[in-house]
């Protein structure tokens, strides 16, 4: 079966395809970037997907913080700062940070950094796309928790770092041998880390494939949709 991981990136989403094998293992078979989630939809319908792990959080709380991300800032332990709170979903109509900071404080007493704010269009994006249907097979995968579960401790160095690019391309020669090489790829619309926070992302979308995953948090929202992180 294959399986994707997509992690967010100027030009749309970049996206790491790979065919998970019986044993645990996994060959990649193409990085691309796609401009819109909706491009998954005939792909997961006809079954050539069986996994999707999305870099982005799915499932939305009324008010306060998921378990899942308090358990994540935990087990990346220094790189926790990477782990943005989810925002409430009263902020999703909002247009500005201003407008987004006043609706957050109106029901959780707290405001909305602007880097979170600057992930809003993605977080509707997916929250338009993922059904409690469709999340059996697409879920919300966090790239620090799986380099952290692929390597047994949390990263030494921020990702943007040429030593934190040189670690997670160490830690995913451990379960993609040819990681180095498509990490490389240029696509345009993307940075690096894109590329290899995908790569980290389809890895535990493999993981879930196969139930071998880890779970973060699983309780649901207002829509139904289940507030967890995979590794």
């Amino acid at each position: 079966m294959k399986v994707a991981g997509l992690d967010g990136c100027r030009g749309g989403w970049v996206m790491v395809v790979a065919v998970v094998d019986g044993g645990g293992g996994a060959t990649v078979e193409r990085v691309e970037r796609i401009l819109e989630l909706e491009a998954l939809a005939a792909r997961l319908e006809a079954g050539e997907l069986g996994a999707v792990g999305i870099d982005i959080p799915i499932g939305l709380p009324p008010t306060g913080r998921r378990r899942c991300d308090v358990e994540a800032r935990r087990m990346v332990g220094p790189r926790r700062s990477s782990v943005f709170p989810a925002p409430v979903r009263g902020v999703l109509g909002a247009t500005t940070h201003a407008d987004a900071t006043r609706r957050s404080r109106a029901v959780s007493g707290t405001g909305l950094s602007r880097q979170a704010f600057s992930l809003l269009p993605k977080v509707r994006e997916a929250d338009g796309f993922v059904t409690p249907q469709r999340q059996r097979h697409v879920f919300e995968v966090h790239p620090e928790v799986s380099f952290t579960a692929i390597a047994g401790r949390p990263m030494a160095h921020y990702k943007k770092t040429p030593a934190g690019r040189a670690e997670r391309l160490e830690t995913l020669r451990q379960v993609f041998g040819d990681s180095a090489v498509h990490a490389r790829w240029r696509i345009g619309g993307t940075s690096p880390d894109d590329v290899l926070d995908a790569f980290a992302v389809a890895w535990s979308a493999g993981r879930r494939l196969t139930e071998t995953h880890l779970q973060l948090g699983g309780e649901l929202d207002e829509r139904g949709l289940r507030m967890e992180i995979v590794a």
